[in-house]
């Protein structure tokens, strides 16, 4: 594989982007071990314990600059490695508890790294691969985010912690109770950078940027970053590095090359039935389906468990402890279809995601990346199939001319047509249903749901209304702040319309203020 970056932008001394690097002029762009870059022998080794070796382009881009400590806006497709692009300079740079000299540092335990991200399942997983990276030095890594008890998380911040990952929401909050002292952070990353300055955080991120030092090193990672946002960005950054990075050469569209993409023009009577024989292609491994609305993911869920498929939603009405307990039997293999709404769009990593499927037509260009990043990652092939409605067909068009796919007019389909069969590689034999002999996962209810101690929640009743909290689904400031106000089980969304409240009262007629009737 060719990884030949599209280019690095470098900053002259009043920070105006100037020429060109040429990496060819300095050497090979991916050398063989993250090693050959300098960083520190146990970050390396922690690595190749849990089997990377190499480093993919945006990390080979990425370290040398990053490892100086200069600012970065970092750019890459999904699923290219942007997490360990920052994560393994930002680990190399801080003083570990087992380091000579660290009980004579300022504030031992205070946190040396601030890595901010948009959503609750981001954070947890960026903390994760993190937390990988760090586990032969001895540093601490903790996540802190809306949707589970405040006392284990300032345990952790009592105890000593060198790397915080967090949400915006709850990061204000304990920085605000003076829980959390940003004051002697070095490094700031922020991930999804596109998100977290563009729809409605650029104030969380200000308050957060103006507790830490002037003198930090900043990082912006995303795969989209809109002109307009760099230029935001730029603002809070100092002489900052633009590196954009591509995977292989050739590859210069917008969307990964290794994902194969359909687009069918369906009818929504006929979607469920299309859907039911997709997840019936040959070879397909984890698959996650994408709607725009929460009824929706909550739905299409129940129907695919009706006809024998196992299957979860993921979406923004259920707890933080639902919401884990999805993903946990998700990765796990107990179910093998994740219903989600751009809640689990943004970033999440999950390994051996063969489908990803658009049941409802993306909003727009940036969604429709980060949806079909679920798959086709870390060099691994995928295919995503998005379903577009006769109103959705305007929308997509714009989809479509803005990432250049070259599918303006998708074809009429139906779950009966010979083409989807072809395509996919679905058996013809595939009906609506899974036949009971494949039914072979365990299910969401063998993975345990774990009471998280949530915020706003004890002793209620779930919530059927669509009152929802998460910055996911675009509600409230960030739904870490306060945790969900909504039931955290599988069947806290509505099904359908027609749903009855969890309670009735018994209603008896009166006349007058007199009992009628016996």
């Amino acid at each position: 594989m060719t990884t030949q970056p599209d280019h690095i932008t470098l900053p002259d001394d009043d920070g105006d982007d100037v020429g060109t690097y040429v990496p060819e002029a300095a050497g090979p762009v991916t050398p063989p071990s993250f090693s050959d870059f300098g960083v520190h022998p146990l970050i390396v080794q922690a690595l190749a314990d849990s089997g990377i070796h190499a480093p993919f382009p945006i990390q080979a881009m990425t370290l040398p600059v990053a490892l100086g400590g200069h600012d970065i806006i970092g750019q890459a497709k999904t699923g290219t490695g942007k997490t360990l692009g920052f994560g393994v300079p930002l680990l190399h740079r801080i003083v570990s508890p087992t380091d000579p000299g660290y009980d004579d540092r300022p504030a031992p335990g205070k946190p040396q790294a601030l890595v901010v991200a948009p959503t609750r399942e981001l954070a947890n997983q960026v903390m994760g691969d993190i937390k990988t990276a760090a586990s032969l030095r001895g540093i601490r890594v903790t996540a802190i985010y809306g949707g589970r008890a405040f006392e284990p998380q300032l345990e952790a911040l009592r105890a000593g912690v060198e790397v915080v990952v967090g949400t915006p929401g709850r990061l204000i909050d304990l920085a605000g109770q003076g829980h959390l002292d940003l004051s002697y952070v070095q490094t700031v990353v922020l991930d999804e950078a596109d998100e977290m300055l563009d729809l409605g955080f650029l104030p969380d991120v200000e308050k957060l940027l103006a507790m830490t030092p002037a003198s930090r090193q900043t990082m912006l990672f995303s795969a989209t970053m809109p002109g307009a946002v760099v230029a935001l960005a730029r603002r809070y950054m100092t002489q900052p590095t633009h590196i954009r990075a591509i995977n292989e050469e050739g590859d210069s569209g917008h969307t990964v090359a290794a994902i194969e993409q359909f687009v069918y023009r369906a009818h929504a009577m006929d979607k469920v039935e299309m859907l039911a024989r997709i997840l019936q292609a040959r070879e397909r491994g984890l698959t996650i389906v994408f709607s725009r609305t929460k009824r929706t993911a909550a739905k299409v869920a129940d129907d695919l468990r009706e006809r024998g498929f196992a299957s979860a939603s993921l979406h923004g009405d259920l707890g933080q402890g639902a919401r884990e307990q999805a993903l946990r039997a998700f990765r796990a293999g107990k179910i093998d279809i994740l219903v989600a709404t751009d809640v689990a769009a943004r970033g999440i990593d999950v390994e051996n995601v063969t489908h990803v499927v658009n049941y409802q037509c993306p909003e727009d260009e940036k969604t429709y990346l980060h949806r079909t990043g679920r798959t086709g990652r870390a060099g691994n092939t995928g295919v995503a199939v998005t379903f577009v409605d006769w109103d959705d067909l305007p929308r997509w068009g714009l989809i479509n001319k803005a990432l250049d796919l070259g599918i303006p007019d998708p074809a009429e389909t139906y779950s009966s047509s010979p083409e989807l069969f072809s395509d996919l590689d679905i058996p013809t034999t595939a009906t609506g249903r899974l036949p009971r002999s494949e039914r072979t996962r365990a299910g969401l209810d063998a993975e345990v749901l774990e009471d998280l101690g949530e915020t706003g929640k004890a002793h209620r009743a779930p919530s059927r209304g669509g009152n929802d909290r998460s910055r996911g689904d675009r509600g409230g400031r960030d739904g870490q702040r306060g945790g969900d106000r909504t039931g955290g089980g599988q069947g806290s969304a509505p099904a359908a319309s027609g749903d009855r409240p969890a309670r009735s009262r018994n209603r008896r007629r009166t006349r007058g203020g007199s009992p009628q009737g016996s």
